[in-house]
């Protein structure tokens, strides 16, 4: 792919635990583009967020490793850089949001100083400076009365202001990449609807990348351009997002579809589900991880896992059968 901000190949991710080693990212590739947004899709536990925190150094050493692969942003690689040298990159020009804001907030230091300090370590403002930008920062993210709110501890905001200030913290310094690993779960539909609205106008105005973490396949219907869906640490099938959702393709994407309820008169009846359970991954899949569950499953997937290959000149999956036809591919 031409022009790649970030260049993402064969990622693993490994976390020790008493019962065995955990294998959650197994040979993960995939690249963004400069202004893209880009979705990640898939049950919990398939490795979304593993794969996202592994790229910005913050996967707690022991019990995690990443085992191999390269992150390239620029040229460089993001998983040999040590803690200080990430540290410039992760907040100034890759920035994170978090599923849970009042976890990822300190509850003992003021909004107003944790909004300050990012733009003191990475610009260089003073804290006058700092102090003036975090109030506007509050403002363009929609909080009232920001100047007033900078003294506020995070247990006086409520869920959806907190995840805005999360928001507001990740473009303090204008980042070119912004990771929002399921930002909307813990809100209400209509926070979550302005949450959303908020997130594509601040990208269109500042023209930043997204990788985009989600289960939830309405959110990335209205917000990314490109899709790609996991399943057992692995990208099972990726797209743009019109094209998937007009032509899903991979057993497990076509079970995901499935399941969202439809307005339309055409497509009503009983919701499908996927029979069985996701896998639990002590051992690197050597098959498809998918076979247990699919309907499609032949002698073949027990034995060999199928590779990304092309569907269409911008369509990816790895399966050996032909969901249309219910033939080998």
């Amino acid at each position: 792919m031409p022009d790649l901000l970030l260049d993402i190949k064969g990622l693993e991710t490994q976390f020790k635990t008493p019962d065995g080693i955990v294998h959650a990212v197994n040979g993960v590739s995939f690249g963004l583009k400069e202004g893209e947004t880009l979705g990640v899709v898939g049950e919990s536990g398939c490795g979304k967020s593993v794969t996202v925190l592994s790229v910005m150094g913050l996967i707690p050493s022991p019990p995690g490793k990443v085992l191999a692969g390269e992150a390239l942003f620029f040229g460089q690689d993001l998983l040999k850089m040590s803690n200080e040298e990430i540290r410039h990159i992760r907040g100034a020009q890759i920035a994170m949001i978090f599923q849970d804001p009042m976890t990822s907030l300190n509850p003992v230091l003021t909004i107003g100083r944790q909004l300050e300090e990012p733009l003191m370590l990475h610009i260089g403002m003073t804290k006058k400076q700092a102090q003036e930008r975090a109030a506007e920062l509050l403002s363009i993210v929609g909080i009232p009365n920001a100047k007033d709110r900078l003294n506020d501890y995070p247990h006086q905001y409520s869920g959806g202001m907190r995840q805005r200030v999360m928001i507001a913290m990740a473009l303090s310094c204008s980042p070119q990449v912004l990771i929002a690993d399921e930002p909307t779960t813990a809100l209400d539909v209509t926070i979550q609807a302005q949450i959303m609205e908020l997130v594509k106008r601040l990208r269109d105005e500042l023209g930043m990348a997204i990788i985009w973490i989600t289960h939830d396949l309405g959110v990335v219907a209205g917000l990314a351009q490109r899709v790609i869906v996991m399943y057992g640490g692995l990208i099972i099938e990726e797209a743009p997002v019109k094209d998937l959702f007009a032509n899903p393709s991979h057993p497990y994407t076509i079970g995901l579809l499935g399941s969202l309820p439809r307005v339309d008169e055409k497509e009503r009846g009983k919701l499908y589900s996927i029979e069985g359970s996701p896998p639990v991954l002590y051992q690197k899949p050597n098959a498809c991880p998918f076979a247990p569950r699919c309907r499609w499953v032949m002698e073949r997937c027990w034995k060999e896992n199928p590779v990304l290959e092309p569907v269409s000149p911008e369509h990816r999956i790895a399966c050996w059968v032909d969901t249309k036809s219910g033939r080998p591919r």
